[in-house]
């Protein structure tokens, strides 16, 4: 299998996401992986040659180059013999895409938050705007919460997708306590945390 090569920020949450389905399966060793820097308003050339988007995690392999975590990690996912993280058919099929549905909506809403935060003056800030994704990342703690039992089990991507938004509030939102009403859900975060995989991937002190 030909070396791919990896563009990511290990303060990316997506990009833990894929460099988590990596080390599950292996495929850490066939991959380089290339640290970049970038915002939403300051590009990467590297990236931008890679990914029209200029997002990461962008993924080259095979003189192809594959971008959004949720198409890496599937492509991934075909590129190792042992036990699939993206279940092939049934209902678990359904239920992991939907986990990583809601676990990249509620990224989609943090890093949207974090955006308006860190990146935009201050007064051009929109209160409502933040409420607003707020009330995003609320409603998907509520819903885990309540479906905390089909969380349990070996590892897929849908686990692995809400480990590592839950990761990033921790990571970029330490003051807003979601553990406190959502307690079935942090004891299963607290377990799932100890896999290497996650271990390794934790971002650095912000």
């Amino acid at each position: 299998m030909a070396r791919m090569k990896l563009y990511y920020s290990p303060s990316s949450p997506y990009a833990r996401k894929v460099r988590a389905l990596a080390l599950l399966t292996g495929l850490d060793k066939k991959m380089d992986m290339v640290n970049v820097a970038l915002t939403p308003v300051v590009s990467n050339a590297d990236v931008d040659k890679h990914n029209p988007i200029g997002k990461i995690p962008a993924l080259s392999v095979k003189g192809m180059d594959l971008f959004d975590s949720p198409v890496i990690c599937e492509y991934l996912d075909t590129q190792h013999k042992g036990r699939k993280l993206f279940p092939r058919k049934g209902r678990a099929r359904w239920v992991a895409l939907r986990q990583q549905a809601m676990g990249d909506g509620l990224l989609d809403a943090a890093l949207l938050v974090r955006y308006e935060g860190f990146l935009r003056p201050e007064d051009r800030r929109w209160p409502d705007w933040t409420k607003g994704q707020m009330k995003k990342i609320n409603g998907v703690l509520d819903q885990l919460e309540a479906e905390s039992k089909s969380l349990k089990g070996k590892p897929n991507i849908g686990t692995i997708t809400i480990a590592c938004a839950l990761g990033y509030l921790d990571f970029r939102f330490a003051s807003h306590d979601w553990r406190s009403k959502h307690s079935k859900l942090a004891k299963w975060f607290a377990t799932f945390s100890k896999i290497p995989a996650m271990k390794t991937t934790v971002p650095p002190p912000a």
